[in-house]
């Protein structure tokens, strides 16, 4: 889910006329069956029903993002992104590379600290606060992977690259196996404003379609406050499916389909 999104236990959403869902989607409602069995072994060995905490919560001790639904350690749910590799796009030759404490720890603290960020991520403080939420998922099962962007090998922006099927967020809409989300920050504030958050979604979208296979869908939910966000989204070729009420914001469901990547 989104940075300080607080993981509750909320129904999901029932379509219908004026629910802002459209067909395809209801199609689909309901939560993927590993979600669910991992959510009913949990509730049997702790006696109660599960309910995953976020590493993003503020003001809590973090955990592994969604440390209750647990999966082994072996099982690599995110198709090796440390091995995607450079993508060329129209802005140049744009890298993922999975964040390293050691190495990135400073700078990632100083965006985090920008006040435009603070607004959204909710991770301003002392390096402190920004390791804490790293090691969250670093320290995970691999389901959420945080990720530095580079363009023409210079960092410039934050990544998280995470299964929102495995995420608190599923519980929120009708979610698919192997969907996959993506978190965004422009760091650099020089390259705030000049297109190239539409330019690198479009970029990190393709690669994670082409190098998961099995997924049929990329998903994001940035805030409905955040127009730029999502109007960088829309031009990326990711539609508008709902709008849905997290736990700590009212959210733009944004979705980009496998099927109409060469369309959109």
């Amino acid at each position: 889910m989104s940075p300080a999104s607080r993981a509750e236990t909320v129904p999901v959403p029932k379509p219908g006329p004026g629910s802002g869902f459209d067909s395809e989607d209801t199609l689909d409602l309901r939560l993927p069956d590993g979600f669910m069995a991992l959510c009913a072994k949990e509730k049997t060995s702790r006696g109660g029903p599960a309910v995953p905490t976020s590493a993003k919560d503020p003001g809590e001790a973090p955990a592994a993002p969604h440390a209750p639904l647990a999966v082994p350690q072996d099982d690599d749910l995110l198709g090796r992104l440390a091995d995607w590799g450079p993508t060329t796009t129209p802005a140049g030759v744009f890298h993922l590379l999975p964040v390293r404490l050691d190495r990135d720890l400073p700078l990632l603290t100083r965006w985090m600290n920008d006040p435009t960020a603070a607004v959204f991520w909710q991770l301003a403080g002392d390096e402190a606060v920004t390791e804490r939420h790293l090691r969250a998922q670093l320290a995970g099962d691999g389901r959420s992977v945080p990720c530095l962007g580079l363009l023409d090998g210079t960092p410039m922006s934050y990544w998280e690259i995470y299964r929102a099927d495995l995420d608190p967020l599923a519980r929120h809409y009708p979610a698919r196996p192997h969907d996959t989300g993506i978190h965004l920050l422009i760091g650099e504030v020089a390259a705030r404003g000049r297109g190239l958050g539409s330019t690198l979604l479009r970029a990190v979208a393709d690669l994670v379609l082409d190098r998961r296979p099995a997924c049929a869908r990329v998903v994001a939910e940035p805030d409905l406050r955040n127009t730029p966000s999502i109007a960088a989204f829309l031009s990326a070729g990711f539609r508008l499916s709902a709008e849905v009420d997290l736990p700590d914001k009212r959210a733009a469901l944004m979705v980009r389909d496998r099927i109409l990547r060469d369309l959109l």
